[in-house]
């Protein structure tokens, strides 16, 4: 009971990603309101379509907002969904996954799951290509990306054409006074990480399972491609650079770039300059997929570069 009257406290802290966004608004051709129904809770989607795309059957990217597990809604993204949505020619799907504690780990891992394969069963109808599919998030959002990708390998189905990982927190076994936090107070107060940690992962053993956190995965060249952006003064820092190497070691293809004298959330946060670049090279990424996928899906000789 503590911890839910806690993480609901938390809820009424103003979310300082609203008030500030990073990138200007942009108009889209639609932005399209879906309840999807799966057996953890109702999920709600919004679908960005682009303003102008060259095809029908629009590739798609699934974006998974950031707020610590517990926090925070999609409509934080809207900005950042329409940009990408025009940028990349794709629609954009963002989802509102089942926070915790009310649905701890692994209940948003599994409803993603159910929702990935609602959008591929639904395709059609949404004129959404099935076959090109991505998926991508920050901080907490990423790090349900990074293991929607890996719970797909475990069930040996078909993997995204790419995973963007944003700032991604990817180790709950590490404690938070163990990581380089460059935050004065919350260095000082670990105990905030460690209740925020609990709520995701409560039961013992969790925080090592492979899909909580991924660094502790045992991975292979299956996985989808991956970009991860990292920033430099973040406490997750390491784990993000660790995981791009394990995923670099089994033969993944992957981009890691570091955005210096930044902090976590800087996509959203700040330095403005910073957070135009990330979701710049962002779209260019999920563009540079879909073209190369074209190319090979549709049997025309194509390479990602």
């Amino acid at each position: 009971m503590f911890t839910l009257m806690a993480a609901r406290m938390l809820r009424l802290l103003p979310n300082r990603a609203l008030k500030t966004p990073m990138l200007p608004f942009e108009p889209v051709k639609e932005k399209k309101e879906l309840k999807v129904e799966t057996s953890v809770k109702t999920a709600d989607l919004s679908l960005y379509y682009p303003l102008d795309a060259e095809r029908n059957k629009l590739p798609v990217y699934i974006n998974l907002h950031g707020g610590a597990f517990i926090m925070h809604d999609k409509e934080m993204d809207d900005p950042y969904c329409r940009y990408l949505a025009n940028r990349a020619e794709c629609v954009v799907a963002n989802v509102e996954y089942a926070k915790a504690p009310e649905y701890p780990f692994p209940k948003p891992i599994e409803q993603l799951y159910e929702v990935f394969r609602w959008i591929e069963s639904n395709a059609d109808e949404l004129n959404l290509d099935a076959r090109r599919i991505m998926i991508g998030g920050q901080s907490s959002g990423a790090n349900l990306a990074a293991a929607l990708c890996l719970y797909l390998e475990q069930k040996g189905e078909a993997q995204p054409l790419l995973q963007v990982l944003n700032c991604p927190m990817l180790d709950f076994a590490t404690p938070f006074s163990n990581k380089p936090e460059p935050d004065a107070l919350r260095a000082r107060y670990p105990q905030v990480a460690h209740f925020l940690n609990l709520c995701y992962v409560p039961q013992k053993g969790q925080a090592e399972n492979p899909l909580a956190s991924p660094v502790y995965a045992t991975v292979n060249n299956q996985l989808a491609p991956a970009l991860i952006l990292i920033a430099e003064y973040d406490a997750f820092r390491p784990e993000a650079e660790r995981y791009a190497k394990n995923l670099k070691a089994s033969g993944v293809r992957v981009e890691q770039v570091l955005f210096k004298d930044c902090k976590h959330a800087f996509s959203h946060l700040g330095p403005k300059e910073k957070a135009e670049e990330a979701w710049q090279k962002v779209a260019r990424t999920l563009k540079t997929y879909i073209t190369a996928s074209h190319h090979i899906l549709d049997g025309r000789e194509g390479e990602i570069s």
